[in-house]
């Protein structure tokens, strides 16, 4: 047996790198954490903080450094249909669902776990993974080189790739997939003074993004978060320029109103995400995958850091349970961590998916949204579904919405 000097490398100091790397010291694993910048560093993102991503945060005891950090807390989500009906939906906090949440850049955000992870285990800022180490067609280590440009091989006895979308590791491997069918690409803009900003985050199915929407989420100190998010594959078919669409957005009769005094800070960025409305492969000999690099995001909102902070603890667990019981950490036995993602994950992500499918229907959803805006009974459902109250057989049945039509 080939002696390792780690039980596993953890390649991604973002909220799944630095999630498995708490968890796993919490289970007594030596763990190595590498990222390619320095922190803290900015991250394309919505920055919107979801009741599932605050599970975790209190398990791993960050809730009040976050509470205490630069942050809008959100109660409510202010939905928008494309003939421009609104209704305000607020977030309930259940025990086991606790769906109020909070906006924070992820400079913030990333920053808070990756030094609560860095006071914890071994942690390497500024080193750029180049490649895998492979032997017998397993993974043992990763190749990369130092900020001061030195190359260095480590091993271990798995590599957890946790570097999002773009992953290296993927690309490596041969494992990339890029479907434009399964992917959603994004802008995002920093604002300061957008008019009539609350607790609430905005989504707004207007008719330029469609299939996709248009958010406005608050910040801290009158700054908001701005950005518009569609269907790679859409986009393409109906030749949107995404930046266009986005200052579209902003200057349309719906919206120009709000962004009259408003300022951008800094540009307009764009990014990839990689939806959960496909199953990628998310494990090899020696390696899995954990967040965006697994394709996690929710297809419906666009949301990561929940699913990657899940998808973390699971491979720590299960990392734990394999070093324990000395296995070889080939394919077939990391078998066990794809199996429990998608038993904690699937579920929720096709459920997520049929809905974005839906929010294509603008009659539909010009309909939910008009009888939500009248009825508390129908305003309910939708904040039960998005704190994941309601099973999942009555959200795709076709019962559900006739009893919404007529509600």
């Amino acid at each position: 047996f080939m002696q390792h000097q780690y039980d596993a490398i953890i390649v991604g100091g973002g909220p799944g790198g630095a999630t498995t790397a708490l968890y796993a010291e919490r289970l007594g694993l030596n763990v190595l954490l590498l990222d390619k910048k320095q922190f803290p560093r900015d991250k394309i993102c919505g920055d919107a903080i979801s009741g599932k991503s605050i599970l975790f945060l209190r398990e791993l005891g960050l809730i009040e450094q976050l509470e205490r950090s630069p942050q809008a807390f959100v109660d409510s989500i202010l939905f928008s249909s494309p003939n421009n009906t609104h209704v305000k939906i607020k977030l309930v906090a259940s025990a086991q669902n606790v769906s109020q949440g909070f906006v924070c850049r992820r400079e913030v955000y990333d920053n808070i776990l990756f030094q609560a992870a860095k006071e914890k285990v071994e942690t390497r800022e500024g080193f750029s993974v180049k490649d895998v180490l492979i032997e017998n067609g397993q993974v043992y280590g990763v190749t990369g080189e130092d900020n001061e440009g030195k190359t260095h091989d480590i091993t271990a006895k798995v590599v957890v790739g946790a570097d999002g979308y773009n992953s290296i590791l993927l690309r490596k491997l041969g494992m990339y997939d890029n479907d434009p069918e399964h992917m959603l690409v994004a802008t995002r803009a920093y604002y300061t003074g957008v008019k009539g900003m609350t607790n609430a985050i905005e989504l707004h199915y207007v008719e330029s993004v469609n299939p996709g929407y248009f958010w406005i989420f608050p910040l801290e100190n009158g700054m908001a978060n701005v950005g518009i998010g569609m269907v790679v594959g859409e986009l393409k078919r109906k030749n949107v320029k995404l930046r266009q669409a986005h200052l579209d957005a902003v200057n349309s009769p719906e919206f120009r109103d709000r962004f009259a005094n408003a300022e951008l800070i800094g540009d307009i960025v764009g990014w990839n995400l990689p939806a959960g409305s496909k199953r990628r492969k998310v494990h090899s000999d020696g390696v899995i995958f954990i967040g965006d690099a697994a394709g996690l995001i929710d297809p419906f909102t666009g949301e990561g850091i929940g699913n990657a902070m899940a998808s973390a603890k699971i491979a720590a667990e299960c990392i734990s349970e394999l070093v324990n019981s000395n296995a070889s950490f080939d394919a077939n036995s990391l078998q066990i961590y794809e199996e429990r993602l998608w038993k904690r994950l699937g579920n929720e992500l096709s459920t997520a998916y049929k809905l974005q499918r839906t929010a294509r229907y603008k009659s539909l959803v010009n309909l939910v949204v008009k009888k939500a805006s009248k009825n508390p009974k129908v305003s309910d459902w939708i904040s039960g579904m998005i704190a994941g109250n309601i099973s999942r057989r009555e959200l795709l049945s076709p019962m559900t919405y006739l009893k919404l039509m007529f509600n």
